[in-house]
């Protein structure tokens, strides 16, 4: 399955697909709010045969400042603490049809190669409400727990860390 640059015709599809998947990456009100991440970050698409998108991935650089992020802010603090470097996965998401089918892992494949020279890429899953499907699949991939926030009474995070290879 092919996986490629985002293109602004895939926006329709990408908001449908992060829509669906709620809670497990952010809901946004429309579709120009999910442009407004893809567009500082960058979006690499899982597309069946047809060019139609499954899945997306999106990765930031840290210091985005244009992205409001508390999870981003708290691993820019973990980077500084470990003097290392990183990108960060702001979100993941497939169609549901798109599930079981290993196309998380291309995207991930397609992320470690765009991060190729860093020393880590990171991410975070809620663990309130919890979403212990995504926690088994970063750790199926390598990725470590590095710490954990609570922002309020229902909303948790786990931060997780993967090394790099050269």
């Amino acid at each position: 399955m092919p996986i490629r640059p985002y293109r602004p015709s895939d926006l329709p599809a990408l908001f449908a697909i992060n829509q669906a998947s709620t809670p497990g990456v952010g809901h946004e009100e429309t579709a120009d709010g999910l442009k407004r991440w893809i567009d500082i970050s960058t979006c690499l698409v899982a597309t069946d045969e047809d060019d139609t998108p499954l899945g997306f991935i999106t990765l930031l650089e840290p210091y985005t400042k244009a992205y409001a992020s508390d999870n981003l802010r708290w691993m820019e603090d973990w980077m500084a603490r470990e003097e290392t470097d990183m990108v960060y996965v702001d979100r993941i998401a497939l169609a549901e049809a798109a599930r079981g089918q290993r196309i998380g892992q291309a995207l991930y494949a397609a992320a470690f190669e765009h991060a190729r020279g860093r020393k880590h890429i990171t991410c975070e899953v809620n663990t309130d409400p919890d979403n212990p499907g995504s926690h088994r699949f970063h750790q199926r991939l390598g990725f470590v727990e590095v710490g954990r926030k609570r922002h309020k009474p229902d909303y948790e995070v786990a931060y997780y860390a993967r090394p790099l290879k050269d």
